[in-house]
């Protein structure tokens, strides 16, 4: 070890005036906990003395032990000490609540004459009702942490002393803001919905991943006193800057992403495990929800009987000129509708379409528009093989069809494009002319099967709206048909069905009921991912081994595919190992929860492809999104993909030895994702 890195560690310094107010303030919060814990133990537990101790332990440690003597050498080091400042100090003071124990703790005159009437003046409860605002809050640890960080700013910090203990107090200050909406310290109260907590956490993080990217990827050293300085370990100044922003990126995220997790599985989950609090008795729910068939302007369209017919001729005319065009020599292949129209925007409408509403693609599909001439020739007499019903070939014709986006660059050829939508379009005609009912979208298709897996998280969902009305109902029209209208050919009986999976959004059941009694209806995104009825078609998801494959492919390929854009000549790599890490968390698991884990992935997955897509298609004209706002919106995206694989995990396995496993390969996952996203987007073949 050097002399520097000898001296450094044994430099424990002991700062009499911080240590002095240090245990003041312990001393004062302990007498004040002590009064309050006999009068009310059950708001002033054990456990908030010793988080509040804790946050002041740990603060003397951030300024007091070898950490403070490493930050002028390592930026690695400073990094850490601002961490424990500003993101693990201030929920622990907080965690304490230590308003009342605070006041209570001080002599009797000087709380009665001094403190009180100070914090009760009406200035000062305006000021602290601003200050505590969760807009204020964001701002105040955002401007902290990125403006303390530039250059200028921190050179001044690392120079002068008295400027460093400034810098100091900004992190812990803007550390108490941000957090106090997050803990609510009693007898605090709340200024936005509980809802909006995970958002505002993953607010915190998009700002700190930013900030940690620019460290991690940046190549020069930013900080020129940490080249002039001795090195240490064995580390250069660059590869220091690199760790620290790991360093702030990872553990950083972590500790926004885990309380946003935490918060949400209260939120979502049974009322058992959600926080009691008094609250006012809700107002009484609408005896019928909301109805997108019922909406304005869009309602009728979806309703009117030749209203799907009509999105159909559109989307098929869309598909036609890119045939067209495919065919046609282009001089810039980048500029050709039939590379640019499916593969940029396209691909982004339907994610977009996905988290917004559902499974509107199929609804509009192209590709069934020619197969009812198929029908009306009167040779599909045949029932789909019994043997062949299951997802097992539409899995394999998956992985075919990403196969065929890489390998035969359709993003660059037009014409491999336009032959890819006539082969779909044979395709679809062939089956659906032979064989009765929807075979060809519930056994074969591969962008079906997408639309299925990624609609597990939609808000929307068809479903009954009037359950009294099936209940008495006895002809079952919405399964059955009637001589007006066909009933549901993907056999989804709708009292029974459960979830999007296998639902096309036709609306052949809404037609055909007699009763009006099934709608549009909006649902949890990603309740079915922690339920395991049995559904009517579908079964339960414990017992669909098919559908736990389709749900990893759908996963793996979002990564691999995202990977691919970035470095292509390694992608099979990524590939393989995606899928390796894939198959062997889901052979490792126990049989009965395997294939209800894997499917947990989907709402991480579906984050990725979204960031991926939504890229491509906001990057294009006529949006042009600046690259900050983009890498915002993949980081959003990417977070709440990774909150929502961890609560699904964590409601299907239910024990941390069950859920461990599962967590750690969508951490890795979303490591990877984030890393993906900051890196450099080629757009491969297209124009900007």
């Amino acid at each position: 070890m050097s002399s520097v890195a000898a001296a450094a560690l044994a430099s424990w310094a002991v700062p009499p005036g911080t240590t002095a107010v240090l245990l003041l303030t312990a001393l004062v919060y302990a007498r004040g906990w002590r009064r309050l814990a006999r009068l009310r133990p059950t708001r002033f537990p054990r456990g908030r003395l010793a988080a509040f101790l804790a946050g002041l332990a740990v603060l003397w440690v951030a300024v007091a032990s070898p950490l403070d003597a490493f930050a002028g050498l390592l930026l690695s080091a400073h990094m850490v000490q601002h961490l424990l400042l500003a993101a693990a100090v201030p929920p622990l003071l907080l965690s304490g609540a230590p308003l009342l124990p605070l006041l209570k703790g001080l002599p009797r005159a000087v709380a009665r004459e001094i403190v009180a009437p100070f914090l009760a003046a009406p200035p000062v409860e305006r000021l602290g009702r601003a200050l505590t605002h969760p807009a204020v809050g964001l701002l105040a640890m955002t401007l902290a942490m990125w403006g303390w960080h530039v250059p200028a700013a921190y050179e001044r910090a690392l120079a002068s002393p008295g400027w460093h203990a400034v810098e100091h107090l900004c992190f812990v200050g803007a550390g108490v803001l941000y957090w106090w909406p997050v803990v609510l310290p009693w007898p605090a109260r709340r200024r936005w919905p509980a809802w909006t907590t995970p958002l505002y956490l993953l607010a915190g993080d998009v700002a700190n991943t930013a900030l940690a990217a620019a460290l991690t990827f940046s190549d020069r050293v930013l900080y020129p006193s940490y080249v002039a300085a001795p090195r240490l370990f064995g580390t250069t100044a660059l590869g220091d800057q690199t760790l620290a922003g790991l360093l702030m990126w990872i553990p950083g995220s972590l500790v926004f992403l885990v309380p946003a997790a935490v918060i949400a599985a209260r939120l979502l989950g049974p009322e058992r495990l959600r926080r009691p609090a008094p609250a006012p008795p809700p107002p009484p729910r609408p005896a019928v929800p909301f109805d997108l068939l019922r909406a304005p302007l869009v309602g009728p369209l979806l309703r009117a009987r030749y209203g799907r017919r009509a999105l159909q001729a559109v989307s098929l005319a869309l598909a036609a000129l890119v045939v067209a065009d495919g065919f046609r020599q282009s001089p810039v292949p980048a500029l050709s509708v039939a590379t640019a129209l499916p593969w940029t925007y396209g691909r982004g409408l339907l994610v977009a379409a996905l988290l917004a509403a559902g499974n509107l693609f199929c609804m509009a599909c192209p590709f069934t528009l020619p197969r009812e001439l198929g029908k009306r020739l009167g040779l599909a007499t045949r029932a789909w093989p019994a043997r062949w019903r299951s997802k097992w070939i539409a899995a394999a014709l998956l992985i075919l069809f990403f196969w065929a986006y890489e390998a035969f660059d359709l993003w660059d050829r037009p014409a491999a494009t336009a032959s890819l939508a006539l082969l779909y379009f044979a395709a679809a005609f062939a089956v659906d002319a032979l064989f009765r009912g929807a075979s060809f979208c519930k056994y074969l298709c591969p962008i079906g099967q997408f639309q299925f897996v990624g609609s597990l998280v939609s808000p929307l969902e068809v479903k009954v709206r009037r359950p009294e009305a099936c209940a008495s109902c006895a002809t079952h029209d919405c399964l059955r048909g009637n001589a007006a209208r066909r009933g549901c050919e993907l056999e989804l009986h709708l009292p029974r069905k459960s979830g999007n999976v296998d639902c096309t959004f036709c609306l052949d059941c809404v037609k055909a009921c007699p009763h009006d009694a099934i709608g549009i209806l909006p649902v949890l995104p990603g309740r079915e991912l922690v339920r395991d009825a049995p559904r009517s078609s579908v079964g339960r998801f414990a017992d669909r081994t098919d559908l736990a494959v389709l749900g990893l492919l759908f996963v793996g390929a979002a990564f691999a595919a995202a990977y691919a854009m970035v470095r292509p000549e390694t992608a099979r790599v990524f590939a393989f190992l995606a899928a390796a890490g894939l198959a062997a968390a889901f052979g490792l698991s126990p049989r009965e929860a395997r294939s209800r884990s894997a499917l947990a992935l989907v709402p991480l997955g579906m984050g990725m492809w979204s960031a991926h897509w939504l890229f491509h298609l906001l990057a294009a004209p006529p949006f042009r999104f600046s690259g900050a706002t983009l890498l915002g919106l993949e980081l959003t995206l990417l977070d709440a993909g990774f909150l929502g694989a961890l609560y699904a995990a964590w409601r299907v396995r239910k024990s941390p030895a069950g859920f461990l496993p599962w967590a750690a390969v969508s951490a890795a996952l979303w490591v990877a994702g984030v890393w993906i996203c900051l890196q450099p987007m080629p757009m491969r073949g297209m124009v900007h």
